[in-house]
């Protein structure tokens, strides 16, 4: 579409206060909430799969009380699989803890609640939140690396997709699930995913770097098909923000949705090349 000469076209026009101000919070609410994860990585064991446990449960009260607007019981029953399954991560066993979830996904699927579907999906949905982070965190000797390469790929992807897309502008990537998202956005943000992934495996002394910036342009996508799949999901069921737990971004689905679905990719890779008690390993070194 062509814009007339006495108009300012978004991509180049001055941002509305409202626009910086909203900017502003995004901003503080990340640097308040990203010392926290990575401090939880740092320190690992408990604390780590404490704080992955309780933004599981967060994801899946926000699924099923805000969006889908289930019952308590439903809500109650989510909270507590993947709690057990926090639980089980929380002394080293992993693996255990997925069984855990898939057994709770299975018995939601037989047992028959309201939107059954949706039901599961959910459950497996904030399963990943949990899931993946802990696999790929129990490996002793690539855990670390495998998570702060996560986060760089994750991080790089959401920043600069959302000031490619503000900046540049362009051709919409999927206007039917989400107007905002344009294919700039989306290939900057996989730029900038490939590249911090790659300065963190780097730094981390990951072997064949090549194969990792493969391995960052797959999980830049599959965030970003994260990120849609989500926003999907709220316009379903005609919800703007998932809660607004969090200034600036919503609710925890929506600063999540990116993360745990890469996340989820990461573990079944690295587990189906490394075991489950290898997963990072299996990730990271090809």
């Amino acid at each position: 579409m062509t814009v007339p000469d006495d108009v300012d076209s978004p991509a180049i026009s001055a941002p509305s206060p409202k626009k910086r101000s909203d900017t502003l919070i995004r901003v503080v609410s990340a640097v308040v909430l990203a010392p926290l994860a990575i401090g939880a990585v740092l320190v690992g064991g408990w604390p780590f799969v404490l704080f992955w446990t309780v933004a599981a449960i967060g994801v899946h009260w926000e699924w099923a009380s805000e969006i889908l607007r289930l019952s308590r019981q439903i809500q109650a029953i989510g909270a507590g699989v993947l709690g057990i399954a926090g639980l089980i991560a929380g002394t080293g066993r992993p693996g255990l803890a997925v069984l855990v979830l898939v057994g709770g996904i299975a018995a939601m699927a037989v047992w028959g609640a309201e939107r059954r579907a949706w039901c599961v999906g959910g459950l497996a949905y904030a399963g990943l939140v949990l899931a993946g982070p802990a696999v790929l965190r129990a490996d002793p000797g690539w855990g670390v690396a495998a998570i702060f390469f996560l986060f760089a790929v994750v991080w790089a992807t959401d920043v600069l997709a959302y000031f490619g897309g503000r900046t540049f502008g362009g051709p919409k990537l999927a206007p039917s699930i989400s107007p905002g998202k344009t294919w700039s956005g989306g290939i900057t943000g996989a730029v900038g995913g490939v590249v911090a992934g790659l300065l963190v495996a780097a730094l981390a002394g990951v072997p064949n770097l090549l194969a990792v910036a493969a391995l960052a342009l797959v999980l830049s996508a599959v965030s970003q098909a994260g990120d849609l799949f989500e926003s999907a999901v709220k316009r379903r069921f005609g919800v703007k923000d998932s809660s607004r737990i969090i200034p600036g971004h919503g609710g925890l689905m929506d600063r999540l949705d990116g993360f745990l679905a890469a996340a989820g990719a990461a573990a079944l890779l690295g587990a189906l090349r490394g075991g489950v008690d290898g997963a990072a390993h299996g990730l990271l070194v090809w």
